[in-house]
């Protein structure tokens, strides 16, 4: 595979710093499709999680971008992932999240990559599982650039969860949710409600087995099929 090594950036949106980073694939003719990418709890933006998606996309002609969510990454003063991470983000999220922020810096991130001419601003789609469907339904809600997203691992039964629900009703792209039959972290009825609440007429929500760990296999493949089929048709 012929790629261009990954480029940083490190953005500042009001007095908060947002590190970016984004793969573009090595050869394209014309501008390139974006996909944005919210990592997990715990992770960061150059995280497994992030890389295994840039794998897959970057063969298809299709640039990929993450930054840092909060207390995650470049973000700290003294760079830590997992378990303490996981913790404190959800300390976080128990307070509201620091959604509104969340949804500037992803769009300030946006704004950032489409003034590179080899990104094709009509064509951007959102894969963000569990944190990433914390941040990614609003940012899905608020940001017009996109055009489908890949959602899940997250539900209703994390509290709070009424801006989640608001944000949800106002999502009209296609979505693929996805959600794992022994995940521990989210109940089967809560992740159901999250998917229920989604405004699209277009969307499907698919089950894998396995717990709350990154996608893998058929779910990775799934992830990347409905990229590809929103993005570069």
């Amino acid at each position: 595979m012929t790629t261009l090594a990954n480029q940083h950036a490190l953005l500042t949106v009001h007095d908060r710093r947002v590190p970016l980073a984004w793969w573009m694939p090595g050869d394209h003719s014309g501008p390139c499709p974006l996909v944005l990418v919210g990592h997990g709890g715990s992770g960061h933006k150059t995280s497994s999680l992030v890389l295994d998606i840039v794998k897959r996309m970057l063969p298809a002609g299709v640039a990929v971008a993450a930054i840092d969510g909060p207390v995650h990454g470049e973000r700290r003063e003294v760079f830590v992932d997992g378990p303490v991470v996981r913790d404190e983000f959800r300390e976080l999220w128990s307070r509201g999240g620091n959604v509104d922020a969340m949804v500037e810096d992803w769009q300030a991130a946006l704004n950032h990559l489409c003034q590179n001419a080899n990104i094709d601003q009509r064509r951007v789609a959102w894969y963000g599982i569990s944190m990433g469907t914390a941040y990614g339904v609003p940012v899905v809600a608020a940001e017009p650039r996109i055009r489908a997203a890949v959602l899940g691992m997250w539900g209703t039964c994390r509290a709070p969860s009424d801006r989640l629900v608001a944000d949800a009703h106002r999502i009209a792209v296609p979505v693929l949710f996805q959600v794992k039959r022994e995940d521990a972290l989210f109940t089967a009825a809560g992740q159901s409600d999250l998917f229920d609440q989604l405004g699209s007429s277009d969307k499907k929500t698919v089950e894998y087995e396995g717990g709350h760990v990154d996608p893998s296999g058929a779910q990775l493949d799934d992830i990347a099929h409905f990229l590809q089929a929103h993005l570069c048709a």
